[in-house]
């Protein structure tokens, strides 16, 4: 394989390492959902749902429509496959990963001790009240343990310090995940749903920070050293020596990529396929485009979430998704999942200045996908941007009044 790049391959390199280029299967079972995560390594946990929880979407992306209650049993069980921990942000990891994470939660614990003015420094009582209650009681939830300060702060993440005080357990790996009810996230001990041997299984931070690197690269097919490290949010000095040692090894090689500055790293079972035909609408939180730098360089993509913009001055809108064709992002469309009146409504819709023409047909059979993937009955294409009116033409609707 040559040691300089075109742009375009680049991007058909990263599609392929994340599922992309090939058919969707007839039906999606387990099989194929391991698969997926197999390949992807995580997926990103986000509490808005607007459309649908973030984590649901890769995989709709990539497979097309299936049942989420299996991929429920993979991730929201007490003792799935999958449990959470601080992989990216929030993310689902394969429970196996425990002992990789060590090394992260132990620099927790270690910021942590070094800030005596710090949460967990001045509230050990009530960090030792909540191991006690995991103990005596099992995996629990935050909302389920009683105590006088088990009580909201404020709005949106103002936790209470029996929530702040699982949080930091959770953190610094002295509780695990044990599945979500409803949404709200179930805690225990380690040794409560954690099998002996990855407990007592050690992994220096050296040899897990190689592996992590080495699945990130894979993931991503090619990056830069600041690409693959952000897969895990490890530093940048960590992935360069991780790197690296990959290199040496024959796990990746450096390489140019057209007009990027810096080196590139293709893992050596990265594919270069000559074509990519896929649809797909994207997650804000899909690992194709959680890095933004990386998005902007591969498809010339500049994007930025706009639900914590005031309505006033969101250019795009609420919750605005990324639309890939081929191999290309060719646009982004504002999403809403109207569960009441059953209706996928497409609040806005745009096209990007490279975007071919034609795209419309396919972005609506794709919406036809994700309404019928969600149970809903219709869809209504609002007058808002330029690809919203073409786009309720290919779905034969009219347009609807933005809100």
């Amino acid at each position: 394989m040559q040691d300089s790049l075109s742009l375009a391959s680049a991007r058909r390199i990263a599609l392929a390492a994340q599922g992309f280029g090939v058919p969707r299967p007839a039906t999606v079972g387990t099989r194929q959902l391991n698969l997926l995560l197999d390949r992807l390594g995580i997926l990103q946990i986000d509490s808005v749902n607007v459309l649908e929880r973030s984590h649901y979407l890769p995989v709709f992306a990539r497979l097309g429509g299936y049942d989420k209650e299996l991929l429920d049993r993979l991730t929201l069980r007490p003792k799935a496959r999958y449990l959470e921990y601080w992989a990216h942000v929030a993310t689902f990891v394969p429970r196996a990963d425990w002992p990789l994470w060590r090394w992260r939660m132990d620099e927790w614990r270690a910021r942590a001790a070094r800030n005596p003015d710090g949460w967990a420094s001045t509230h050990g009582d009530m960090l030792a009240w909540v191991r006690a209650e995991l103990a005596a009681n099992g995996p629990m939830a935050a909302s389920e343990m009683e105590h006088d300060a088990n009580v909201r702060r404020g709005p949106w993440w103002g936790w209470s310090d029996v929530k702040e005080a699982l949080e930091h357990l959770f953190l610094v790996g002295d509780a695990a995940t044990a599945g979500r009810r409803g949404f709200e996230r179930v805690y225990a001990l380690p040794e409560q749903i954690l099998p002996t041997e990855l407990l007592d299984q050690e992994v220096s931070r050296e040899d897990a920070q190689r592996e992590l690197v080495a699945r990130a690269a894979r993931a991503h097919g090619i990056g830069t050293v600041k690409d693959i490290g952000d897969y895990y949010r490890l530093s940048v000095a960590d992935t360069t020596r991780a790197l690296h040692g990959l290199e040496d090894a024959g796990g990746v090689r450096q390489v140019s990529v057209e007009g990027w500055a810096r080196p590139a790293f293709l893992h050596t079972e990265a594919r270069i396929p000559r074509r990519i035909e896929a649809t797909a609408l994207l997650s804000p939180f899909d690992p194709v485009v959680w890095e933004r730098d990386r998005a902007l360089r591969l498809f010339d993509f500049h994007y930025r979430i706009e639900i914590y913009t005031p309505a006033s001055k969101r250019v795009y809108g609420y919750y605005t998704l990324p639309v890939l064709v081929d191999d290309r992002l060719v646009g982004r469309i504002d999403l809403k999942n109207d569960r009441q009146a059953r209706v996928l409504r497409v609040q806005s819709a745009w096209r990007e200045p490279h975007s071919p023409a034609g795209i419309e047909q396919r972005i609506a059979t794709e919406l036809r996908a994700m309404a019928a993937w969600q149970g809903l009955e219709s869809i209504t294409v609002a007058d808002r941007g330029d690809l919203a009116r073409d786009l309720a033409g290919a779905l034969g609707l009219g347009m609807a009044s933005p809100e």
